[in-house]
């Protein structure tokens, strides 16, 4: 994944100097083709890029870091945008990259603790990926038979707090 080689949340690419910079160095290697795979902000970055490419192109021409038979050569930048969320939030598909895989990890976690919940009479209480999103609490709960979830697209009523501990009690 992107965290693990530290290409997830570059901020000097959110300027218009780092992606400068990312079409220099994509230049200096040959690179003319990108598989984005990521989220909003990987995928809105990818687009701004290509929509700036030409720009910077010109823009690293006039500096002279590059000559114009590199901004001819280098033209056209091709990019393949893969929804790489774990959030299974993306409209037009049925699965996202990384939501089967977080799913499972979540599974294999409650697997792991539930003998200890039980064989002490404890109550669990585990939060699960998503930032912004339900789907992975909600999907983990309905497989795990949680008896409580909570989810960001349905905030809980008020009084929640005694419904959740007669359940719990129960």
């Amino acid at each position: 994944g992107g965290t693990v080689i530290g290409s997830a949340r570059c901020k000097p690419f959110r300027t218009r100097e780092g992606r400068l910079q990312a079409a220099f160095n994509l230049v200096q290697r040959g690179i003319t083709n990108l598989c984005v795979i990521g989220g909003d902000g990987s995928l809105t970055g990818a687009n701004l890029f290509r929509e700036e490419w030409s720009g910077l192109l010109e823009e690293l021409a006039q500096k002279g870091k590059i000559d114009a038979e590199a901004v001819k050569k280098y033209a056209y930048l091709n990019i393949v945008g893969m929804v790489g969320s774990i959030d299974n939030d993306f409209c037009g598909t049925d699965m996202t990259i990384g939501t089967d895989s977080a799913l499972h990890r979540i599974i294999e976690v409650v697997d792991a603790i539930m003998t200890t919940a039980q064989s002490h009479q404890r109550t669990f209480v585990l939060e699960v990926m998503g930032r912004h999103c339900g789907y992975l609490a909600l999907v983990s709960a309905l497989a795990c038979g949680a008896d409580w979830v909570f989810i960001p697209e349905y905030p809980p009523e008020e009084g929640w707090e005694d419904s959740m501990c007669v359940k719990l009690s129960e």
